[in-house]
């Protein structure tokens, strides 16, 4: 069970995030965010040694606001060979100094990701501890994957792209990481596209005032399958 620590963060999550976003590839914006903590959930890692969070970061620097869905973990030691996958550094005012990753790169977070769409990990609340977040919804189609998850090597290869990231799945299926999220207009959470084996869909509050809800997380099944 992760516990939820209401105390400083120095730099906060929100600071090292206007630094970083703009250097990724699905970065829309012109120039430096204006961003707000919309939302969000968090999973647990099983060895409790790994915090894993599913933040939503509105940009309002535009004339449109945007969704930014931005995995992060933070480790209380660097993770060996992520120097390229590191957000920032910050200083936790109960914990100490940790280390903050685009989560996408971390194997913890890969594992308990896939283990969520399976359905054996539980969505938890985002600053509440020991709380089911039930506004995430999921699904699965396909068959189970192992018991441990299938992670192949600690960075399992992510490839970004202008709409989002993917990263290889079990049984040749990909895992695609939707990082500017798109509102469903019906103002309900969205079923995953025909061709998914899987899903994870949340929530945020929008700067307008109403919830909104978009697709997370899609895992889309090898081809012929």
């Amino acid at each position: 069970m992760a516990i939820i620590h209401h105390t400083t963060l120095k730099p906060t999550k929100l600071e090292l995030l206007t630094d970083w976003l703009p250097t990724r590839p699905w970065y829309v914006g012109d120039g430096a965010p204006e961003l707000v903590k919309a939302g969000g959930f968090r999973l647990d890692d099983p060895e409790g040694e790994v915090g894993i969070e599913f933040m939503v970061a509105v940009d309002e620097s535009g004339p449109e606001p945007v969704a930014y869905h931005v995995p992060l973990t933070y480790r209380g030691a660097p993770l060996p060979g992520a120097e390229h996958a590191l957000v920032g550094t910050m200083e936790h005012g109960v914990l100490g100094p940790r280390w903050a990753y685009d989560g996408i790169h971390d194997p913890v977070l890969y594992g308990e990701l896939l283990a969520l769409v399976e359905g054996r990990a539980q969505a938890m609340a985002q600053s509440i501890t020991d709380t089911p977040d039930h506004e995430i919804t999921r699904s699965y189609t396909g068959k189970g994957f192992p018991a441990t998850p299938l992670v192949p090597t600690p960075d399992p290869t992510p490839t970004d792209t202008p709409a989002g990231t993917e990263l290889p799945a079990p049984d040749g299926s990909t895992l695609r990481i939707n990082r500017v999220l798109r509102p469903d207009p019906s103002g309900v959470p969205p079923l995953p596209p025909q061709e998914a084996a899987g899903h994870v869909a949340g929530a945020w509050q929008t700067p307008e005032g109403p919830r909104a809800h978009a697709l997370f997380a899609v895992l889309l099944a090898a081809p012929g399958n």
